[in-house]
């Protein structure tokens, strides 16, 4: 690994800890030739499946892209950068469970609505708004409505 400082190649590793859920090691570092110290994670690459987006397309998995989309729609709200990773985790573990080459879109998008309407309703919505594309505001009022709906027959007897 090289230094973030100097470019040196050699280094060593002064500590190392686990995650909670054990899935990434942090490892603290130090520089042969500069001394300067830095922090690197390791996580086991996890061979996914490509995407298939709306048109087509076909572009590797980017957990980024998930946890992006997963800001965005809980900007402002009080759900946890841990719970939006955790999210993105069962994403992923779901989608190697499957053992496909190739997963469209709308199945990661609905495994995320999913796990949102369990978490936070607001962000749901927010979420769902990008990602269904309400035509225009019936269908975005339908969905309210089916949420608000499916709520009373969770709390009825």
């Amino acid at each position: 690994m090289r230094c973030p400082f100097c470019n040196h190649i050699e280094d060593k590793v002064i500590d190392s800890r686990q995650s909670r859920d054990g899935d990434v090691i942090r490892r603290r570092r130090e520089c042969l030739k500069c001394e300067g110290r830095f922090t690197s994670y390791e996580r086991i690459e996890n061979i996914l499946p490509h995407v298939i987006k709306k048109d087509n397309r076909r572009e590797p998995y980017d957990r980024q892209k998930i946890l992006q989309g997963l800001e965005r729609a809980c900007e402002k709200r009080p759900v946890s950068v841990e719970a939006r990773e955790a999210l993105a985790m069962n994403v992923e573990k779901n989608l190697q469970a499957a053992g496909e080459k190739e997963i469209p879109s709308s199945a990661i998008g609905k495994q995320i609505m999913d796990g949102l309407k369990e978490i936070d309703e607001v962000a749901y919505v927010r979420f769902a708004s990008v990602y269904r594309q309400f035509k225009d505001i019936k269908e975005f009022m339908q969905e309210i409505k089916d949420i608000v709906y499916n709520k009373k027959d969770l709390k009825s007897p």
